[in-house]
Protein backbone atom coordinates (compact mmCIF):
# COMPACT_ATOMS: atom_id res chain seq x y z
CA UNK A 1 0.00 0.00 0.00
CA UNK A 2 2.98 2.58 0.58
CA UNK A 3 4.63 1.90 -2.73
CA UNK A 4 0.84 2.81 -4.20
CA UNK A 5 0.37 6.09 -2.11
CA UNK A 6 4.26 6.93 -2.72
CA UNK A 7 3.32 6.59 -6.44
CA UNK A 8 0.52 8.36 -6.37
CA UNK A 9 1.54 11.12 -4.30
CA UNK A 10 4.43 11.25 -6.87
CA UNK A 11 1.82 11.94 -9.70
CA UNK A 12 -0.11 14.60 -7.56
CA UNK A 13 3.12 16.34 -7.42
CA UNK A 14 4.40 16.20 -10.63
CA UNK A 15 1.07 17.45 -12.24
CA UNK A 16 0.64 20.56 -9.56
CA UNK A 17 4.35 21.23 -9.98
CA UNK A 18 3.26 21.34 -13.58
CA UNK A 19 0.46 23.48 -13.31
CA UNK A 20 2.62 25.89 -11.08
CA UNK A 21 5.12 26.09 -13.91
CA UNK A 22 2.36 26.74 -16.51
CA UNK A 23 2.79 23.53 -18.43
CA UNK A 24 -0.95 22.97 -19.06
CA UNK A 25 -1.08 20.53 -21.03
CA UNK A 26 1.26 17.87 -18.84
CA UNK A 27 -0.92 19.12 -16.10
CA UNK A 28 -3.99 18.32 -16.76
CA UNK A 29 -2.81 14.58 -18.53
CA UNK A 30 -1.63 13.85 -15.10
CA UNK A 31 -4.35 15.28 -12.71
CA UNK A 32 -7.38 14.48 -15.15
CA UNK A 33 -7.44 10.78 -13.27
CA UNK A 34 -6.33 11.81 -9.91
CA UNK A 35 -9.27 14.47 -10.07
CA UNK A 36 -11.34 11.43 -11.45
CA UNK A 37 -9.98 9.18 -8.98
CA UNK A 38 -11.67 12.32 -5.99
CA UNK A 39 -8.12 13.97 -4.92
CA UNK A 40 -9.55 17.65 -4.18
CA UNK A 41 -5.91 19.00 -5.26
CA UNK A 42 -6.50 17.75 -8.40
CA UNK A 43 -10.15 18.91 -8.81
CA UNK A 44 -9.19 22.55 -7.88
CA UNK A 45 -6.64 22.72 -10.81
CA UNK A 46 -8.84 20.80 -13.14
CA UNK A 47 -11.81 23.00 -12.73
CA UNK A 48 -9.17 26.14 -13.07
CA UNK A 49 -7.94 24.90 -16.36
CA UNK A 50 -10.87 23.66 -17.52
CA UNK A 51 -12.42 27.28 -16.49
CA UNK A 52 -9.87 28.82 -18.51
CA UNK A 53 -9.57 26.67 -21.03
CA UNK A 54 -5.29 26.17 -20.34
CA UNK A 55 -4.16 23.05 -21.92
CA UNK A 56 -7.60 21.83 -22.82
CA UNK A 57 -10.83 23.17 -24.49
CA UNK A 58 -12.81 25.61 -21.94
CA UNK A 59 -15.52 23.81 -20.63
CA UNK A 60 -17.63 25.46 -18.00
CA UNK A 61 -19.78 22.12 -16.97
CA UNK A 62 -16.84 20.48 -16.31
CA UNK A 63 -14.79 23.35 -14.23
CA UNK A 64 -18.05 23.48 -11.76
CA UNK A 65 -18.23 19.93 -11.56
CA UNK A 66 -14.68 19.85 -9.94
CA UNK A 67 -14.70 22.69 -8.20
CA UNK A 68 -17.83 21.60 -6.38
CA UNK A 69 -16.47 18.66 -5.78
CA UNK A 70 -13.38 19.64 -4.37
CA UNK A 71 -15.26 22.02 -2.27
CA UNK A 72 -17.08 19.61 -1.16
CA UNK A 73 -14.70 17.32 0.00
CA UNK A 74 -13.42 20.64 1.93
CA UNK A 75 -10.39 22.03 0.17
CA UNK A 76 -11.10 25.59 1.15
CA UNK A 77 -9.76 27.32 -1.65
CA UNK A 78 -12.27 25.63 -3.82
CA UNK A 79 -15.01 26.46 -1.89
CA UNK A 80 -14.28 29.93 -2.74
CA UNK A 81 -13.85 29.41 -5.68
CA UNK A 82 -17.19 27.60 -6.04
CA UNK A 83 -18.63 30.67 -4.55
CA UNK A 84 -17.09 32.72 -6.53
CA UNK A 85 -18.42 31.01 -9.55
CA UNK A 86 -22.19 31.26 -7.75
CA UNK A 87 -21.72 34.97 -6.93
CA UNK A 88 -20.62 35.85 -10.35
CA UNK A 89 -22.77 33.45 -12.64
CA UNK A 90 -19.41 31.80 -14.04
CA UNK A 91 -20.28 27.88 -14.74
CA UNK A 92 -23.33 28.00 -12.72
CA UNK A 93 -26.41 30.33 -12.45
CA UNK A 94 -26.33 33.24 -10.03
CA UNK A 95 -27.21 32.26 -6.81
CA UNK A 96 -26.13 34.91 -4.42
CA UNK A 97 -27.00 32.87 -1.38
CA UNK A 98 -25.01 29.71 -2.61
CA UNK A 99 -22.11 31.89 -3.01
CA UNK A 100 -22.46 33.32 0.68
CA UNK A 101 -23.06 29.10 2.20
CA UNK A 102 -19.66 28.32 0.66
CA UNK A 103 -17.82 31.86 1.20
CA UNK A 104 -18.85 30.89 4.59
CA UNK A 105 -17.23 27.39 4.82
CA UNK A 106 -14.18 28.79 3.05
CA UNK A 107 -13.90 31.70 5.76
CA UNK A 108 -14.16 29.60 8.80
CA UNK A 109 -10.95 27.77 7.38
CA UNK A 110 -9.63 30.74 7.67
CA UNK A 111 -9.31 31.90 4.03
CA UNK A 112 -8.84 35.82 4.51
CA UNK A 113 -10.21 36.19 0.66
CA UNK A 114 -13.58 34.38 1.70
CA UNK A 115 -14.38 36.45 5.17
CA UNK A 116 -13.52 39.74 2.83
CA UNK A 117 -16.04 38.62 0.31
CA UNK A 118 -18.70 37.32 3.60
CA UNK A 119 -18.40 40.72 5.18
CA UNK A 120 -18.93 42.64 1.72
CA UNK A 121 -22.01 40.63 1.22
CA UNK A 122 -23.46 41.53 4.75
CA UNK A 123 -22.35 44.90 4.34
CA UNK A 124 -24.04 44.72 1.11
CA UNK A 125 -27.49 42.33 1.91
CA UNK A 126 -26.23 40.03 -1.06
CA UNK A 127 -27.22 36.78 -0.55
CA UNK A 128 -28.15 37.47 3.24
CA UNK A 129 -29.97 39.90 5.29
CA UNK A 130 -27.76 43.51 5.25
CA UNK A 131 -25.76 43.09 8.58
CA UNK A 132 -23.44 45.38 9.58
CA UNK A 133 -22.53 43.84 12.99
CA UNK A 134 -21.37 40.19 11.26
CA UNK A 135 -19.85 41.96 8.30
CA UNK A 136 -17.66 43.62 11.05
CA UNK A 137 -17.54 40.50 12.75
CA UNK A 138 -15.70 38.64 9.20
CA UNK A 139 -13.73 42.03 8.71
CA UNK A 140 -11.87 41.44 11.92
CA UNK A 141 -11.36 37.68 11.31
CA UNK A 142 -9.79 38.56 7.91
CA UNK A 143 -7.62 40.93 9.33
CA UNK A 144 -9.05 44.52 9.02
CA UNK A 145 -8.70 46.84 11.63
CA UNK A 146 -12.11 48.74 13.03
CA UNK A 147 -13.89 50.85 10.65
Amino acid sequence: MNEELTEFDMELGSGIAAFEAKHFSQAAGLLSPLADAGNPQAQYRMAIMAQNGLGMHENQALAFKYMKAAAEAGLDIAQHGLGFMYMEGECTDKDAAKAVHWFTKAAEQGLPGSQTTLAMMYEEGRGVEKDQEEADKWYRRAGFEER
